[in-house]
C-alpha cells in the first residue's frame, strides 16, 4: 500500500535551528511537505552537538533535519535576506521561527511584515517565554523551562536535588504544537484563503505538561511533590525492585490490586483496612510499596512479570535504550530505520500511520548550504566597487 503524504505540495521555510523549530519543519517534511531550511554561514548550532559525528556533522542534527533542502543566508545582509524574502514571496505556505525574541521584527521577517505583502501565508513562532507578558523579551531554552514551568519539581524523589526528564520534552513538545497549529492554520485556510499566525511558546508547553498539577493546587492548595516512578492520587503504580531490575506496576484500580495480591500470593493484604480503596492505600502507599518490594525482591523481573501478567494486572520492565531497541515490539512497528543518503545514522521515525502505513524519509539532513543555489540562485562575482548582484 502506498504511503499516504497529507502535505504534499505545501511548501515550508524553516528559519532558526536548535530543536524546536527543526523538529517541527522535520515533522511537516515527514508528512510530506518540501521543507526549506535556512542557516547562517557557520550553520545551525545543532550541527556541533556532540558525538557521535556523522561526516562532521553531529548526530543530533541528523535526526531533527531530515527529509529538508538546505539554504545559507546571512540574514543581516539586506541583499540575502531581501533574497529570501522573495523565496517566501514566491513559494512559501508556511514559515515558522524560533530566532531570539525581537530578531524577525528587527530584520523585517516578522509575520506582519510577511502577511500584509503575502496574506494567505501561514506563520508560526515558536517562541520562549510566549507573545506578551513581562518576560515575553527573554529567550528560553528546555532546561530552563523545565525548572520555570514546574516540571522539574514533580520529577525525581523527594529530598533530592531537582532532575530534568532526559529527553527534550519542551522544546519536542513545542513542536508538536507548532505542527498541530500550522495544520489547523492550512485547514483554515483551504476553506477561507487568509493566512494565520500561530504562536507556540516553551513556557506555554512546560504550563500545559502540568496539566494534572494544577487543579490540586488550585482548588486544594497542594503543592506536588517529586515521587520517582509514583503517581499523585494511586497506589501501587511505581516501579518495584526485582532481584535484577526493576519491574514497573500499575494496579490503578481495585480490581487489579486484587488481582496483584493473588499474583504476589499475599491475598491477607484484601483484609487490611489500610489497603481496602485506592483512596487509602495512596495515603498509606509508604507502607504497601515497602511490603510489595520486599516480596518482589524474592524472584527476577522476568518471573515477577510472567505472573503479574498472567493475573491480568499491567507491568513493564525498566528498559535502557538497548533493551528498546532491540524488543521484538520496536522491531515489529519500524519504528527506527534509516534514511536514505544517512544509513549510517538509525533514527526514531514518525510515530503515525496513515491505513496502517508509516510515511517513511524521502532524505537526510542537509549538507550546509547544499541547495542555496537551487532556491536562491547563483550569487554573481563581486562588482568593481565592492557590491554584488544576484
Amino acid at each position: 500500500m502506498k504511503a499516504v503524504s497529507p502535505l504534499s505540495g505545501v511548501v515550508v521555510v524553516e528559519i532558526g535551528g536548535s530543536l524546536s523549530a527543526p523538529f517541527a519543519a522535520q515533522t511537516l517534511g515527514d508528512l510530506g511537505a518540501e521543507v526549506i531550511k535556512v542557516e547562517r554561514g557557520d550553520g545551525d548550532d545543532a550541527r556541533q552537538w556532540g558525538a557521535p559525528y556523522i561526516d562532521g556533522t553531529s548526530s543530533n542534527f541528523h535526526v531533527t533535519n531530515r527529509n529538508k533542502h538546505g539554504i545559507v543566508v546571512e540574514l543581516r545582509d539586506p541583499q540575502a535576506r531581501e533574497r529570501l524574502i522573495d523565496l517566501i514571496m514566491e513559494r512559501a505556505d508556511v514559515v515558522l521561527q524560533n530566532l531570539r525574541p525581537g530578531q524577525v521584527e528587527k530584520l523585517g521577517l516578522d509575520a506582519q511584515t510577511l502577511r500584509a505583502r503575502k496574506p494567505s501565508l501561514v506563520y508560526c513562532n515558536l517562541g520562549a517565554f510566549g507573545r506578551c507578558g513581562p518576560l515575553a523579551d527573554r529567550p528560553g531554552y528546555d532546561p530552563l523551562m523545565q525548572a520555570f514551568g514546574g516540571i522539574m519539581s514533580v520529577v525525581g524523589e523527594e529530598g533530592r536535588p531537582p532532575v530534568r526528564v532526559g529527553p527534550s520534552m519542551v522544546d519536542i513538545g513545542t513542536g508538536m504544537w507548532a505542527v498541530i497549529g500550522i495544520q489547523a492554520a492550512l485547514m483554515h485556510r483551504r476553506e477561507t484563503g487568509e493566512g494565520t499566525t500561530v504562536d507556540v511558546s516553551l513556557f506555554e508547553t512546560a504550563i500545559g505538561w502540568m496539566m494534572g498539577y494544577v487543579p490540586r493546587y488550585v482548588l486544594d492548595g497542594e503543592i506536588a511533590k517529586p515521587m520517582g516512578s509514583g503517581q499523585v492520587g494511586i497506589a501501587p503504580y511505581r516501579a518495584f525492585q526485582t532481584s535484577d531490575g526493576y519491574l514497573v506496576v500499575a494496579a490503578g484500580n481495585d480490581g487489579l490490586f486484587k488481582k496483584l495480591c493473588h499474583a504476589l500470593d499475599r491475598t491477607q493484604w484484601l483484609d487490611d483496612a489500610r489497603f481496602t480503596t485506592n483512596a487509602v492505600r495512596f495515603v498509606h502507599r509508604e507502607a504497601l510499596n515497602a511490603l510489595i518490594e520486599a516480596v518482589m525482591r524474592g524472584a527476577s523481573s522476568a518471573t515477577w512479570m510472567a505472573k503479574i501478567e498472567a493475573s491480568g494486572v499491567p507491568c513493564a520492565p525498566v528498559h535502557n535504550v538497548r533493551d528498546m531497541v532491540e524488543h521484538p515490539q520496536t522491531q515489529a512497528l519500524g519504528m527506527i530505520g534509516t534514511v536514505p543518503g544517512t544509513a549510517r545514522v538509525p533514527q526514531t521515525l514518525l510515530p503515525i500511520s496513515f491505513d496502517g502505513v508509516r510515511p517513511l524519509p524521502r532524505g537526510g539532513a542537509p549538507r550546509l548550504g547544499e541547495h542555496s543555489e537551487r532556491y536562491l540562485g547563483a550569487v554573481k562575482p563581486e562588482k568593481e566597487d565592492g557590491t554584488s548582484k544576484h
